[in-house]
């Protein structure tokens, strides 16, 4: 009995990946829920896990292959059949595939080659019908239909310039990687957040002595009743809820004509992974204790270093926080994550002499760093919300207070 495998639902607005990587050939055994490949689309890495247990008898999406939703991927022979009578079958079978396929027009697609969905829905959303495809067997990609609309508007942007030549003795030293699908969409989002938004950035700085000293007090404390550690970023989450209450436009969006008011906190805490930046959401961050958020912090990063979070995990969020000081940045503009308008930037604590009631001495202090979308958070709002967590950081106790 042969069971098949198919590609599992990818989440929302999600209709296609690529193949990453087989971890299974024909012929191996399987069991039940091993990995047998991994799916990459542009947003996570899916994981396919086998349904039975048997051998794989055929691969029928290959490594590198875009694949829609419940696509087929492979066939597995379930119960202990024997790898040899699949290898078998395969050549016979390839043979046949050889007899009937008659060889195909170079100039024309297949009729039984399936462009990509979001190729077919923007396709009938801009009345297209002969669009020249770059896919597999001149499957019609989106890009090849984003291709053809901006080829086709009346004042085309200038295209990307052409690389420029590379002596010959150079070339053999450069290596060209296709960029992943997650690196695609990375560099699509924040490409059209700066297009879109009007964005600016405000700066100040804060005085971190007493949360360090509040965090160096309690650490082991906290450490040994919630077991987990007592960092920074709470404290951050906390400031930032504190000041989205007096400045609710900064966790709001622009939805057309309309200005959409979020009366929750969603807290994207953005994380820098092997394979790109991913911003995993806690959601409710408003409702939520210090303890409550560590754990939520811990929990999602080791998620998105792994590769493992899920679509869910990375949607909804209403406000950014991206801790660049990690990598020993002092001071740099954040890119807001559309269609948010507001993301806070942390960067390294260093210290530096600051004048204190006519005294100059050493203070651990850090640079903040505001952008936010100008088309609907005033200068104003912007300066406001920065120095409230200025505030509530440099005197936490404000949070207890809610002052």
């Amino acid at each position: 009995m042969s069971t098949e495998v198919r590609v599992p639902t990818l989440g929302e607005s999600v209709t296609e990946a690529t193949v990453a990587t087989w971890f299974k050939q024909p012929g191996d055994a399987v069991a039940v829920d091993e990995m047998l490949c991994e799916l990459e689309t542009d947003k996570v890495t899916v994981e396919v896990p086998s349904p039975v247990a048997g051998t794989l008898s055929e691969i029928v999406a290959a490594e590198g292959e875009t694949v829609g939703v419940d696509a087929l991927l492979a066939q597995i022979a379930e119960g202990d059949a024997a790898a040899a009578p699949a290898a078998k079958a395969e050549e016979p079978k390839a043979a046949a595939k050889e007899e009937e396929a008659p060889a195909p027009a170079p100039e024309a697609k297949g009729k039984d080659v399936e462009d990509a969905p979001s190729a077919k829905k923007l396709m009938a959303e801009n009345n297209l019908s002969d669009v020249q495809g770059t896919g597999k067997d001149g499957r019609v990609m989106k890009e090849d239909v984003l291709n053809a609309l901006s080829s086709a508007s009346a004042a085309p942007a200038p295209a990307a310039a052409p690389r420029a030549p590379v002596a010959a003795d150079q070339a053999a030293r450069e290596e060209r990687v296709k960029m992943t699908r997650l690196r695609q969409t990375i560099a699509k989002r924040l490409k059209d957040s700066q297009n879109t938004a009007a964005m600016l950035t405000t700066y100040n700085e804060v005085d971190m002595t007493e949360v360090m000293a509040l965090r160096n007090e309690y650490k082991d404390l906290f450490l040994k009743k919630h077991g987990v550690k007592l960092g920074f970023m709470s404290f951050f989450t906390k400031a930032c809820v504190h000041a989205l209450k007096e400045v609710p436009e900064v966790n709001a969006e622009i939805d057309g004509t309309d200005i959409v008011y979020k009366n929750y906190v969603n807290m994207g805490i953005a994380a820098g992974t092997p394979t790109g930046l991913v911003v995993p959401v806690i959601n409710d961050a408003d409702q939520m204790s210090f303890a409550a958020i560590e754990k939520a912090i811990a929990e999602k990063g080791a998620k998105a270093r792994d590769g493992k979070l899920s679509m869910a995990e990375m949607q909804g969020g209403t406000f950014t926080i991206s801790n660049g000081g990690v990598y020993g940045s002092l001071m740099s503009s954040p890119i807001l994550n559309p269609p948010q308008s507001g993301i806070l930037g942390m960067h390294k604590i260093q210290d530096r002499p600051m004048a204190i009631n006519g005294q100059v001495v050493i203070r651990p202090m850090m640079y903040l760093a505001l952008s936010y979308d100008h088309r609907i958070v005033d200068g104003k709002g912007a300066v406001t919300f920065l120095v409230r967590v200025k505030e509530a950081l440099e005197d936490p106790r404000r949070l207890l207070m809610d002052l």
